[in-house]
């Protein structure tokens, strides 16, 4: 693909749970990856890194002390678009409504496969690398106006009628 793709090596991932052993394993298995991975475990914390950063994506539980995983979310959501999986031992429906409807792009419940959450990591990574091309290229649009042939030759028609333009219904 293009240049604007950044590897997994400079990818930069902030996982956030107060399980500490599971903070560890998840940071193993990412940084074998080639992942950067930073961690903490509240959501106060969270929030403060989140806003200072720079992350790609953002791995998240529910239940943490100092702030819970729904509000540190909303207030991510405040001031960035970055993916945010949430992962959490809450599986009923109205838990994962209530952090999708809080920002979360994804929902993982716990206990979960290391496999599957690296794969819906790559997912959810794909899809704001593509996105942030697409804005990217937009810009260019928007900055560089490229006029095609077609165009050129309405603009040349509309100014030979004196700067009508032609309406065929007429």
């Amino acid at each position: 693909m293009g240049g604007w793709q950044k590897t997994e090596s400079l990818m930069k991932i902030l996982v956030v749970d107060d399980e500490k052993l599971l903070v560890k394993g998840i940071k193993f298995n990412l940084e074998n990856e080639g992942y950067t991975v930073d961690a903490c475990y509240d959501g106060e914390t969270a929030v403060t890194m989140a806003r200072e950063g720079n992350y790609d994506l953002i791995i998240l539980d529910l239940m943490m002390p100092k702030k819970d995983g729904l509000e540190a979310c909303q207030e991510i959501r405040s001031f960035s678009t970055v993916p945010i999986i949430m992962l959490t031992a809450r599986s009923e429906d109205a838990d994962m409504l209530m952090g999708f409807e809080s920002g979360a792009d994804d929902y993982v419940t716990k206990p979960f496969n290391i496999l599957a959450l690296k794969a819906r990591i790559r997912a959810l990574l794909r899809r704001a690398s593509i996105a942030a091309a697409r804005r990217c290229r937009g810009k260019e649009r928007h900055d560089k106006p490229r006029a095609s042939p077609w165009t050129s030759q309405a603009l040349r028609d509309e100014e030979r009628r004196g700067g009508r333009a032609y309406d065929e219904g007429v």
